[in-house]
């Protein structure tokens, strides 16, 4: 099946998310799903099931409510975010069976990092070393997922202790600069197509 990749480089979140909401929104059964891969400018997002932070700034970083689930995590230069607008009811793929496809994708470029993490059933995502790497949240409209995950690359991780990540405040985090002090931006898209493409049987039409 077809995909189209876009690279969107550093952007602001907020006109991000109107974006996926409107392609989502306008698609039809033919739309061909795509993936974007971002860098966003310093910001606090947090999900529908977020209770704690309605402010707008935390240590003047803004804060913004998403359409997405989960709680609030912190996006920045550095880290990673990739949006998959794909529709799972033309790629068969129930809603538990796609987190689990990604937290694959995201061990499985470590793995090629040389990186040994893992899952926790309890508190989605992939970990390292006890600490966070890799934070997922997803929303479903008409069968269409938008959102997806962020991976820790080589960024500031200190607007993350002013929060607790994903609702959790014994979650610390970490990224892949820690392990693998030679990484770059480009190595770890490169990683990241290459191995969602095996495990979502899609071949790339654009770039």
């Amino acid at each position: 099946m077809k995909i189209i990749i876009r690279h969107l480089g550093l952007c602001n979140w907020l006109n991000i998310e109107k974006n996926m909401y409107v392609f989502t929104k306008n698609r039809d059964k033919n739309t061909i799903d795509e993936l974007w891969l971002v860098e966003h400018n310093p910001v606090f997002t947090y999900g529908i099931s977020e209770k704690k932070y309605n402010i707008s700034h935390i240590h003047g970083i803004p804060v913004f409510n998403s359409i997405r689930g989960g709680k609030i995590t912190y996006h920045g230069p550095g880290q990673l975010t990739v949006y998959l607008l794909i529709n799972l009811q033309r790629k068969k793929i129930k809603f538990y069976k796609l987190v689990q496809k990604i937290e694959v994708v995201i061990v499985k470029v470590l793995q090629d990092l040389k990186i040994s993490s893992y899952t926790d059933k309890k508190w989605p995502g992939v970990y390292v070393k006890k600490k966070k790497i890799c934070s997922l949240g997803f929303r479903i409209i008409k069968g269409c997922s938008l959102h997806g995950l962020s991976l820790n690359v080589n960024m500031n991780l200190t607007p993350f202790k002013y929060i607790d990540p994903c609702g959790n405040k014994n979650i610390s985090m970490t990224q892949i600069k820690k392990f693998n002090k030679n990484i770059s931006m480009k190595i770890i898209k490169d990683l990241f197509i290459k191995n969602f493409f095996i495990f979502f049987d899609y071949f790339i039409i654009n770039n």
